[in-house]
């Protein structure tokens, strides 16, 4: 008998919790013993059978009895005082099993994996094979566990040199996009509209002499050459005037996220109530003095070179990490067991849907709008989990090989970085509620970092 209406914990956090923690205390559930015993562990597949004993199982029924009597309507009797055989001989003996099984599975699962150490990545498979009044009760279990990984040599990674220099070109770019945060919009009555002008305009679109739902805005603020708007929208505005009344034809393009639109011809009708131009200010001393702490042009240059040359060595840096992290798992093998993939795109799907929600989104919408489905979805995400996990795989294997730990002292100077950067007010109440939680991400991420390190240690440029 197949069971498949009890919920499962979030295997991989638990499992650590009880290697470390309540393998060699916990033993029995509720007093009453359970045996397990693992059958075989082959291709990242374990197989294993968990035995309730019939004490325990007795105590699973009555409980199920209890809380659920009052849903029983025998006569002669008051709904929720009907005694328990009385039920088991108008239902049948088994009345109570399948929820019984649904009370005690769960945490009976938890003590298995436990006990045999296994590594779980994935839901189970389970299946009751016996189930037997006065006998004990066996449940047979299949579960995808952690994969072992043949590392690649980790030791020696040969990598070209990549520089990253600051050229005169990233300073004045630089300047730029300061002058341009600090211009200031000037109306222009006498000319024509030019590239780079910002108008405000209302526009409604038309397909077919319909209008149609989206197209239509009033006093928006549109910059000629931001390429923000369908092609060819902004290039048909260039040489008309304040005041003018244009109707625009473009063609919405294939790829066009509302499909109904998509490939379709339209004709907007745009009417330019205003047009502005940027003024920037001058570069000169006056300048540095508005825009930063420094007296003189040529101190606040000095000071971007200087900031543009840090932000090159930590993207020199990130550059060499990632290269050699990526030489190492390329190298390195490891079979990714399928349904250990399964249950990740299940979260990918979660966190995907809970992001588009931040966004006032809503999950079906979306999937309508880009006549997409959930599977398409895994379809897209796939590829660069697959990539993850077996990177995740791999700094754990290496961080193993290398007896790397995550001590006290790294527990707290993480705390301390996640206090400085989520705790406004009280950061030691803060470290105090991460303490109470499942830091094995904490421990993980600190390993993983000792291991990237390691790895660029070992890399010589060639």
């Amino acid at each position: 008998m197949d069971v498949c209406h009890w919920f499962f914990y979030v295997y991989s956090v638990i499992i650590i919790w009880y290697n470390n923690v309540a393998k060699d205390e916990i033993k029995y559930l509720g007093g009453s013993p359970m045996e397990f015993s693992l059958e075989k562990q082959e291709n990242n597949r374990a197989f294993f059978n968990i035995e309730i004993s019939t004490e325990k199982f007795e105590e699973a029924v009555q409980k199920t009895y209890l809380r659920n009597r009052n849903k029983f309507n025998i006569p002669g009797f008051r709904r929720g005082k009907t005694p328990r055989k009385i039920i088991e001989m108008n239902y049948g003996e088994g009345i109570f099993y399948e929820d019984a099984i649904n009370e005690i599975l769960p945490e009976a699962y938890d003590l298995a994996i436990a006990d045999l150490g296994l590594e779980v990545v994935s839901s189970p498979e389970v299946d009751i094979e016996s189930i037997e009044k006065g006998k004990p009760i066996v449940i047979k279990v299949e579960v995808d566990v952690k994969p072992e990984v043949k590392l690649g040599d980790y030791q020696s990674i040969e990598l070209e040199k990549i520089e990253y220099n600051v050229t005169d070109e990233l300073i004045d770019a630089k300047l730029e996009e300061t002058r341009d945060l600090n211009s200031r919009l000037i109306e222009v009555e006498d000319r024509t509209v030019e590239k780079g002008d910002i108008l405000t305009i209302d526009y409604e679109g038309f397909m077919d002499g319909e209008s149609f739902s989206g197209g239509k805005a009033e006093n928006h603020q549109l910059e000629i050459g931001s390429n923000s708007f369908i092609p060819g929208f902004e290039d048909q505005l260039i040489g008309k005037n304040k005041g003018e009344d244009v109707e625009i034809q473009v063609t919405f393009p294939e790829d066009y996220h509302a499909e109904d639109l998509a490939g379709k011809e339209a004709i907007f009708k745009v009417k330019i109530h205003g047009v502005k131009v940027k003024e920037l200010p001058d570069l000169d001393d006056e300048f540095a003095k508005d825009v930063s702490e420094y007296d003189t042009l040529q101190e606040y240059k000095d000071s971007i070179k200087k900031e543009l040359e840090e932000s090159m060595k930590n993207k020199e840096k990130t550059d060499t990490e990632n290269r050699a992290i990526e030489r190492v798992v390329e190298s390195s093998e490891v079979e990714i067991p399928e349904g250990m993939i399964e249950t990740r795109l299940e979260n990918e799907v979660k966190d995907f849907e809970y992001r588009l929600r931040m966004q006032g989104l809503d999950f079906e919408s979306y999937l309508k709008i880009t006549n997409s489905s959930i599977d398409d979805l895994k379809e897209q995400f796939r590829p660069n989990l697959e990539t993850r996990i077996k990177t995740e795989l791999v700094l754990e294997a290496i961080g193993k090989k290398e007896n790397m730990e995550a001590t006290d002292e790294d527990i707290e100077a993480e705390l301390e970085k996640l206090s400085e950067q989520y705790a406004e007010d009280d950061k030691e109440k803060f470290k105090e509620n991460m303490k109470k939680g499942d830091l094995s991400f904490l421990h993980q991420g600190i390993i993983n970092n000792k291991v990237i390190d390691l790895l660029v240690s070992n890399v010589k440029f060639i």
